[in-house]
């Protein structure tokens, strides 16, 4: 192939993966729109849910009772239309509960066999709802499903559903009867969605909107298969060498023992790892593409950074002694690269 057949074809595939990209973007905002005609003032959270699902991976939703969060799981599900379920976790569930087990059956008459009854893991979109309330025994079984998407029982795989999300809950003010998540499940969540309270606006057209007779029922704006293909053309989508080496530089500047920034390494016990640099790669491309550019710039990846490194990121005592939190020192970091 010649030089100039060869530009030819390489055009020719970029203006297809720009054909594809953009009309993944006017999909998006239908989904979006779908969705913010059932859920009210929580752009922000929809928009990070999204990113989450587009990129692939699971969302560790934290926020108070009665803002929604349940009514988002299943809003999605309907959107995407995808099989969804819920599991409340409690101090006593086991992973059995999540997973499945296998039943002795008698087909007949002196013949036994064992048969495999799944647990509502298997499902495509999974809400574990207050997670934290799960033993650690339970949080294991889970984090194999998360990681691997699949699940052992009595020594065979079982493989899960695809596409397979995990969209958990927590409370952050009750702690009593709560178990800590682990640092390895936690890596395991793309973002963190911090789910705050609407503004009064939102509110008022909430109220208005969920206490009269009819009420808005969520349809379905793209398949499960879909949802997949746009995941793989996510991975499709180029990342500038600046925005490659902002990722590489604010990940890096968070972990205390490579940080050139003497008050991170005086505040943060432990950092993220190489987990954070490749969910910064996969979301900053889907914020790009649900705001209608064809490449993610350093703005996504400024916009990304709290939802994707506050809970890869502990902080020491003496941050704690002295009252700075979590977003002032991810706040510091990104200062490196703005």
């Amino acid at each position: 192939m010649n030089e100039s057949m060869l530009k030819e074809t390489t055009d020719q595939a970029a203006e297809a993966l720009i054909a594809e990209v953009e009309a993944l973007g006017a999909r998006l905002v239908k989904v979006r729109e779908g969705i913010g005609r059932i859920i009210f003032g929580q752009e922000e959270v929809i928009e990070q849910t999204l990113i989450t699902l587009l990129a692939g991976g699971h969302a560790l939703l934290i926020g108070v009772p009665g803002l929604g969060k349940t009514r988002l799981v299943e809003t999605l599900g309907a959107v995407f239309g995808l099989d969804h379920k819920r599991i409340q976790c409690t101090p006593d569930l086991m992973p059995a509960d999540i997973l499945g087990s296998e039943v002795l059956e008698e087909a007949e008459p002196g013949r036994r066999s064992f048969r495999f009854v799944k647990g509502p893991v298997f499902a495509q979109l999974l809400m574990a709802d207050e997670i934290n309330r799960a033993s650690p025994r339970t949080q294991s079984a889970l984090l194999q499903a998360m990681q691997e998407h699949r699940v052992s029982v009595a020594g065979h795989y079982h493989p899960l559903p695809q596409p397979f999300h995990v969209l958990a809950t927590q409370n952050p003010l009750e702690q009593e009867g709560t178990y800590l998540l682990p640092e390895a499940q936690l890596d395991r969540f793309l973002l963190q969605v911090d789910v705050g309270y609407p503004d009064p606006e939102a509110e008022r057209t909430m109220m208005l909107a969920t206490t009269g007779v009819e009420q808005q029922v969520p349809h379905e704006e793209m398949s499960g298969a879909a949802l997949l293909a746009a995941q793989r053309l996510i991975r499709r989508v180029p990342v500038g060498d600046s925005v490659v080496g902002g990722i590489l530089q604010l990940v890096r500047a968070c972990r205390p023992d490579a940080s050139p920034i003497e008050e991170i390494r005086r505040l943060v016990a432990w950092g993220p790892g190489p987990r954070a640099s490749q969910a910064l790669m996969l979301a900053v491309r889907v914020r790009a593409i649900m705001q209608g550019r064809l490449a993610p710039s350093l703005d996504d990846v400024l916009a990304l950074a709290h939802p994707i490194l506050r809970h890869r990121m502990a902080l020491t005592f003496t941050a704690r002694a002295d009252g700075v939190g979590m977003t002032a020192v991810i706040d510091r970091a990104c200062r490196e690269i703005a």
